[in-house]
């Protein structure tokens, strides 16, 4: 072969990598090999997913036509003959989706859990002889359902053990409910503990902890950034994000998943042109990112975020809630996983819903930022303080991790939820299935694509005592579709090698 041949080789073999690979720009900021994976929808099959999709359409026309002329029953919410000069209160075209192409699969969702959802739970069953707009349970349990999709991804979900028997004595001795605000009669000694507990766990100065996990993003947010300031989002954050940004009053702009190309710009323009109209510098550039990002399995590029974050004099909001606890070798999170300085993070947010068994969420940082949080949040003055058996369940959970309980169960754990996060996501790779994200992740999205395999995947999985949770447009791109599987160190190899079996047939 010539030298041109071979460099030509080469090249054609470095684009197909880049273009199924997330390959890193800058190598030397990592301490580790950072590759994620999303390959491209096969065009044969984004066409047949359009066509899939395309006749779920016509059908759904065709049965609104047959509803409207009273040849089919009508289960949707409309208004009253009475009230039909008024403003709408339904909008009937933009539930389309739902009542015609979702409500056929509703089955896969909302399945109630009458049992702790740790490795394996127990269902109720439910019927529906309407095609799932009304459900019906038959009395009968289903028992012992491999739980593939709760976010127990330490296995503190549990109702025995360390952490239920210090809850329940936390019970005994506060009782369930606060009643009032931190502000108020609400501060109990505990949360504080939980507090100082949380900050030392982080390694920053301090930190506040809120009872619920989506209001903390959702009403922090707008306490950190108003007018005359710039927010700067990945295209995929979550909900909480999206919303605390929309609610700051702030300029948002978005930039494409895990781009740093594409952040960097945003960040050159903003500094560049100011804000819009008067060309006045912005008061503040604020970076919103995720850990892992929840339907994709992706980590972020911190490193590279940081280093963009410092060159361009910008902040950094860190939404941990899937990464805090799941990823890095004492659970730190992705700071912990790339062995970065706390510090470098302007703002780190997280939940306990996942790692921790618990509920609600902390913001940790300097002792300034946390001081104005405390008066200036919405969450922090007008919500009800947190459950204290809910506190005293993160504050056990997270001792157990950090080795301060005196025994090795959170090395165990943390080591557990790494090996079978790197074998099942190998199995299923081996196994010819298109998988996405980073394989340290813990969150494994499994390519599905066709409208037809989202309900017939949980279902024909749910017949083999596997629950899975099934996502698809307009939750994904429309030829995007997906099972996601969350891993968990409760889970055992054969428990493992149980799922991958129905998966084959």
């Amino acid at each position: 072969m010539s030298a041109a041949n071979t460099t030509i080789f080469c090249l054609s073999v470095y684009f197909l990598l880049l273009q199924n690979n997330h390959v890193v720009r800058n190598a030397s900021l990592y301490n580790k090999e950072f590759v994620e994976q999303f390959e491209e929808t096969p065009l044969l099959v984004a066409v047949l997913t359009y066509v899939g999709y395309g006749i779920l359409t016509i059908f759904g026309y065709l049965r609104d036509f047959l509803r409207h002329w009273g040849m089919e029953k009508c289960h949707v919410a409309r208004e009253r003959e009475e009230q039909k000069d008024f403003v709408p209160l339904y909008q009937d075209f933009e539930n389309f989706y739902t009542r015609n192409l979702y409500m056929r699969i509703r089955d896969n969702w909302n399945r109630p859990i009458c049992s702790v959802p740790g490795a394996k739970m127990d269902l109720l069953e439910r019927a529906s002889k309407d095609y799932n707009w009304t459900f019906q349970h038959t009395g009968k349990v289903v028992k012992d359902v491999i739980n593939m999709g709760s976010y127990n991804y330490l296995g503190f979900a549990e109702n025995t053990g360390r952490c239920a028997d210090a809850a329940t004595e936390s019970t005994h001795h506060y009782g369930v409910g606060v009643g009032s605000t931190r502000y108020e009669m609400g501060n109990l000694d505990i949360h504080e503990e939980l507090e100082q507990l949380v900050a030392r766990f982080l390694g920053v100065e301090s930190s506040m902890a809120f009872g619920m996990g989506f209001a903390t993003n959702s009403m922090n947010i707008p306490a950190l950034a108003g007018k005359g300031c710039l927010i700067l989002s990945d295209e995929l954050n979550h909900a909480s994000l999206v919303l605390g940004a929309r609610l700051s009053g702030s300029i948002i702009r978005v930039f494409k998943h895990n781009n740093m190309v594409s952040l960097e710009k945003l960040l050159r323009d903003a500094i560049v042109h100011g804000q819009p109209r008067t060309r006045r510098p912005w008061k503040k550039i604020l970076i919103l990112v995720e850990g892992i990002y929840s339907m994709e399995g992706s980590i972020v590029r911190l490193p590279e975020v940081i280093a963009l974050k410092k060159r361009y004099k910008a902040f950094l909001y860190l939404d941990e809630a899937h990464s805090i606890g799941a990823l890095g070798p004492r659970g730190g999170g992705v700071v912990d996983y790339f062995a970065l300085d706390p510090k470098d993070v302007d703002i780190m947010m997280g939940t306990f819903t996942k790692s921790f068994g618990a509920a609600g969420g902390y913001i940790g940082g300097k002792k300034e930022l946390i001081d104005y949080l405390r008066s200036h949040s919405h969450s922090a003055i007008y919500a009800t303080s947190m459950s204290p058996p809910v506190s005293q369940q993160i504050i056990t959970s997270m001792k157990i991790i950090m080795g301060e309980d005196g025994t090795t169960l959170g090395v165990v754990r943390l080591r557990q939820l790494s090996e079978n996060t790197t074998y099942f996501r190998r199995k299923l790779r081996e196994m010819g299935f298109i998988i996405y994200g980073n394989d340290d992740s813990p969150v494994v999205p499994m390519m599905l694509y066709m409208p037809a395999k989202i309900g017939a995947f949980g279902r024909e999985m749910l017949k083999r005592n596997i629950g899975t949770v099934v996502v698809g447009f307009p939750a994904t791109p429309i030829i995007e579709s997906r099972a996601r599987f969350c891993v968990s160190a409760a889970h055992t190899r054969d428990i493992l090698d149980t799922v991958r079996q129905p998966i084959t047939d």
